[in-house]
C-alpha cells in the first residue's frame, strides 16, 4: 500500500545538510553512502543508489547504494544512453518507471539482485552542462512513486551537485577495483556558506591559528623539567594571571558592554574559588609538580562542565580551559613575548577562547571565522561588543588555507569569498560605502518623487546583493529595477543549481513584498568572465560570447536559472525578467521561447510557479534602433543599459582611459537614439526605464525627463540625490532642455547646452 503522508518537506530540510555530511565524512564515498541511507529513509524506498559519471572512461559507475547488494559498488558500468540509468543521464530528464523489468531501457545486472525492484525513479545530477551522475531510488511495487517524489528527489539531486563540487576530481578516480579512495588534500574554495554570529565586513589576508595556549592541558604535554616549579612559582603565575586579565579588562572598559563584561567576572570568580586554586595548592604540597597540578585540576573541571546537558555550563569548560591555559604558560613561559597573530589579518580557527578574541582585537584583527562552535557562545558576544565581524562555519577545508590567501568576510549575510575576483571585491566595497553615507539621509526620502510642476517620476534600486535591499527600502526605492545575477556565478567554481538560485532569488521577493522586480538573467562574459567556463579566453570579450548569446549557447544553464526564477515569483506580483545584450527579434524570440518551454516543463511536473512574468530586454546595442517597434511590440518593456549602449554606439571601450575622453554620453547620436526609444516606449504603450550610469548623473537626468523617460533605477545609495535633483526640476522646462539638446549636431554645442543648464549661475 502506497504511503498517504510523504514527509518531502523533511527529505529537502536534510538534504540541505549535505554540505555538512561531506564535511565530517572521511571521504566522497562515504559521504554518498550515508547520503543514499538518508534519501532512501524519507522516501521510504526500498532501494537508493548514486552512480557517478567518469570522465575519462565516458562511464557511469554504482559510487553507493542501500538495498542493491553493496558487493556491485564499484562493478556495475554503463554507457551514456544504455539501461535506465544511462539513459537518464543522457536525456538530462526524470526517469519514472511502473514496471522497470518491462521497459525496453531496462537492463539486467544480475550482480546487484535488484530482480524484485519495479518501481524505478531517476534524476540527473549535473552542474549546468556538466555531467556528474544519476541518483536512484527503487521500490518492490509498482507504480509507487508519485510526481511528488521526481520533484522532491529533483531538488536532492540538484542540492547533491552542489555539496560535492569541490570533490569533483573524486569521479576521475579509479572505482573498478571497488577501493574506496579518501579525498585528496587540497583546497579549492571559492565560497563558503556560514553563520553569522557577528556582523559587518572585511578584506584582508587571512591566517589560521592554531590554538595551542601554548602548553597542552593534557598529560601528554608532561616535561621533564615540569619538577623544577615551586609553590612560590605558581603562586606567581596565578597573581600575573590576574594582572593580565584586570589589564585586558581595564583596557576594553570603553569598548565593551556590560553584558562582555560579565566574561572576565566569570574568570575572576573561578580564580577566587577555592576549590579551584586551593585543590592545585594541595597536591603541590603533596609533591605534584604544579604544571602537573595545574592540568589535574583543570582537567577534572572540564570533564564536569562538558558533561552538563546545559549549553551554558558546557560553555564553562572554555572559560575553565582558557584560565588554566593562561596560568600554566605564566607559569612555565614567564614574561614572555608572542608574536601577533591577527594583525590586521582575518583569523580561522578552530576553537578560541575570550583572551583571544581581546588579545586579537588588540592586534586590530579584521574578522574571525570559527570552525565550529555555536552563536550563543562567549565568543560570539563578544566579538559582536568589539565589533568584530566573525562567521561561524563547519567547512574544516579552511584551516588548509595558506597563510596570506586573500579573503572577504561578509558577516552581515555569513558568506566567506576566498581570493576573491576584482569584481567580487569591488561590489563589497561599494556596498560598503552605500551603508555608510546613505544613513544619514535616509530620513530625508520622500514618500513619492514629483518634479516641481507635479510630475510623478518612479525611483528603483539596482541590486547586486541580498544585503543591499535593506538599504534600498530605507530610503523608500519603489521596487528593484535591475537585479544583477552574476554574482552567484562569479563567486563559485561552477554554475550554481537551480535550487541554490531558486533560494535567492526567493528572499529577493520575499523582502520586496510585491513592489516590482526586475531580474536581467544572466550577464556573462565581457568583464564577468565565469573561470569555470568553457568560454573563458577571446581575443576580443566585450564582442564575443556574452549575455544572452551565452545563456543561448548554454541552454541547460539558462533553462535552470529561468526555471529557478519562476519558482520564486510563484504567488508574487510584479516579477519581470529581463534579457541581457539582445541584438535582434530572433534572439528575443528565442529567450522568450526558453521561458515558454520553461513554463510547460514545470506545468508537467506539477511544480508552483509565476505564470505571468513581463518579459523585458535591455536595450544595449544599436543593432536595434531601427527596429525598436517591433521590439517594443515583442517585449513587455525596456530598460535603457547606457553603460553599454554607449560604449557600442561609440566604439569606446568604458574601461580603457587610453580612450576615456571618447566615452562621451551628450554625444548627438546617443541624444538622439535614447530619445527614439524612449519615444518606440510610448507609442507601444510599454514601460522604458533607465539603469545605467546616466539615471543617477545629475546633468543627464534634466535630459532623461524631457524625452519621456519615467522610471529611473540606479544604486541604492544615489537615491537621495537623484530625488533630490528631480524634485527641484520643472518638467515644461526638461523637455524644452531635451528639445535643445535634440537640435545640436556637435559634441562642443552639446556639453555647452548641458553646462548651462545645469549651471545657469557660472
Amino acid at each position: 500500500m502506497k504511503r498517504k503522508n510523504r514527509d518531502h518537506l523533511s527529505l529537502l530540510c536534510d538534504i540541505g545538510e549535505l554540505a555538512d555530511l561531506l564535511t565530517g565524512s572521511e571521504n566522497i564515498f562515504t559521504f554518498l553512502q550515508r547520503t543514499v541511507e538518508m534519501v532512501s529513509r524519507h522516501l521510504d524506498a526500498n532501494v537508493c543508489s548514486i552512480y557517478l559519471y567518469e570522465q575519462k572512461s565516458k562511464e557511469l559507475v554504482l559510487a553507493a547504494t542501500v538495498g542493491l547488494n553493496p558487493q556491485a559498488v564499484g562493478k556495475i558500468r554503463m554507457k551514456l544512453g544504455e539501461g535506465l540509468v544511462g539513459t537518464t543521464l543522457k536525456t538530462r530528464k526524470p526517469l519514472s518507471v511502473a514496471k522497470a523489468s518491462a521497459d525496453s531501457h531496462y537492463k539486467y545486472f544480475k550482480e546487484a539482485d535488484e530482480d524484485r525492484f519495479e518501481s524505478f525513479l531517476a534524476v540527473p545530477i549535473q552542474r549546468g552542462e556538466e555531467k556528474i551522475g544519476v541518483i536512484v531510488v527503487q521500490h518492490e511495487e509498482e507504480s509507487f512513486f508519485l510526481t511528488s517524489d521526481i520533484n522532491a528527489l529533483r531538488a536532492s539531486a540538484s542540492q547533491l551537485a552542489g555539496s560535492i563540487e569541490g570533490a569533483r576530481l573524486m569521479m576521475e578516480l579509479d572505482m573498478g577495483n571497488g577501493k574506496e579512495n579518501g579525498l585528496q588534500e587540497r583546497v579549492d574554495l571559492k565560497l563558503v556558506k556560514g553563520e553569522t554570529a557577528s556582523g559587518g565586513y572585511a578584506l584582508a589576508p587571512i591566517v589560521v591559528y592554531k590554538k595551542t595556549q601554548g602548553y597542552l592541558l593534557s598529560d601528554s604535554a608532561a616535561r621533564e623539567d615540569d619538577a623544577r616549579y615551586t609553590l612560590a612559582d605558581f603562586r606567581d603565575a596565578v597573581e600575573m594571571t590576574t594582572r593580565q586579565l584586570k589589564e585586558m579588562e581595564t583596557g576594553f572598559v570603553e569598548r565593551l558592554p556590560e553584558s562582555a563584561s560579565l566574561i572576565f567576572t566569570a574568570h575572576f570568580m573561578i580564580l577566587k574559588d577555592p576549590s579551584f586554586i586551593n585543590k592545585m595548592v594541595d597536591l603541590i604540597n603533596n609533591s605534584m609538580s604544579p604544571p602537573d597540578a595545574i592540568r589535574s585540576v583543570v582537567n577534572k573541571y572540564i570533564r564536569i562542565f562538558s558533561s552538563s546537558p546545559h549549553a551554558y555550563m558546557q560553555e564553562k569548560a572554555n572559560d575553565v580551559e582558557d584560565l588554566g591555559g593562561r596560568i600554566l604558560r605564566n607559569l612555565i613561559q614567564k614574561n614572555s613575548k608572542e608574536p601577533s597573530i591577527g594583525q590586521k589579518r582575518i583569523v580561522i580557527s578552530k576553537e578560541l577562547f575570550p583572551s583571544d578574541v581581546m588579545k586579537l582585537a588588540s592586534d586590530e584583527v579584521q574578522a574571525i571565522i570559527l570552525v565550529g562552535g555555536g552563536i550563543t557562545s562567549h565568543i560570539s558576544i563578544l566579538a559582536r561588543s568589539l565589533n568584530i565581524p566573525l562567521v561561524i562555519t563547519d567547512n574544516k577545508e579552511l584551516l588548509s588555507l595558506p597563510g596570506g590567501t586573500m579573503a572577504i568576510v561578509d558577516a552581515d549575510v555569513g558568506n566567506i569569498y576566498i581570493d576573491p575576483s576584482r569584481d567580487v571585491i569591488k561590489t563589497h566595497e561599494d556596498r560598503q560605502k552605500t551603508k555608510k553615507t546613505a544613513r544619514a539621509i535616509k530620513n530625508e526620502m520622500l514618500n513619492e518623487t514629483l518634479t516641481l510642476d507635479g510630475e510623478k517620476v518612479s525611483l528603483f534600486a539596482n541590486i547586486n546583493l541580498l544585503s543591499e535591499v535593506p538599504l534600498a527600502l530605507d530610503l523608500k526605492a519603489e521596487g528593484v529595477g535591475l537585479y544583477r545575477t552574476e554574482f552567484p556565478f562569479l563567486v563559485r567554481s561552477n554554475f550554481p543549481t537551480e535550487e541554490e538560485q531558486y533560494v535567492v532569488y526567493r528572499r529577493l521577493l520575499d523582502h520586496m513584498d510585491n513592489r516590482p522586480v526586475t531580474i536581467r538573467t544572466l550577464d556573462a562574459g565581457g568583464d564577468k568572465i565565469l573561470a569555470y567556463s568553457e568560454i573563458t579566453d577571446e581575443d576580443n570579450p566585450a564582442l564575443g560570447l556574452r549575455s544572452i548569446r551565452f545563456s543561448l549557447k548554454m541552454k541547460e544553464v539558462f533553462g535552470q536559472q529561468i526555471r529557478a526564477i519562476l519558482r520564486a515569483g510563484s504567488g508574487k506580483k510584479n516579477l519581470r525578467i529581463m534579457f541581457p545584450m539582445i541584438s535582434s527579434i530572433d534572439e528575443f524570440n528565442q529567450a522568450r521561447k526558453v521561458v515558454e518551454e520553461c513554463m510547460e516543463a514545470m506545468d508537467e511536473e506539477a511544480l508552483e510557479f509565476n505564470r505571468n512574468p513581463e518579459i523585458g530586454m535591455m536595450v544595449e546595442l544599436p543593432s536595434v534602433m531601427e527596429t525598436l517597434d517591433e521590439f517594443a511590440l515583442a517585449a513587455d518593456f525596456f530598460s535603457i543599459g547606457t553603460n553599454d549602449f554607449v560604449q557600442y554606439m561609440l566604439a569606446v571601450d568604458r574601461g580603457n582611459k587610453r580612450v576615456a575622453e571618447y566615452f562621451c554620453p551628450n554625444h548627438p547620436s546617443v541624444l538622439r537614439s535614447l530619445y527614439k526609444i524612449a519615444l518606440a516606449g510610448q507609442k507601444a504603450g510599454i514601460d522604458v526605464s533607465v539603469c545605467g550610469e546616466m539615471a543617477h548623473e545629475s546633468e543627464y537626468i534634466p535630459f532623461l525627463l524631457g524625452i519621456g523617460i519615467r522610471s529611473l533605477s540606479v544604486n541604492a545609495k544615489d537615491l537621495p540625490a537623484v530625488q533630490k535633483r528631480i524634485t527641484g526640476l520643472s518638467m515644461v522646462d526638461a523637455q524644452a532642455h531635451a528639445k535643445s539638446l535634440l537640435k545640436e549636431v556637435t559634441l562642443a554645442g552639446t556639453r555647452k547646452i548641458l553646462d548651462t543648464f545645469n549651471n545657469p549661475s557660472e
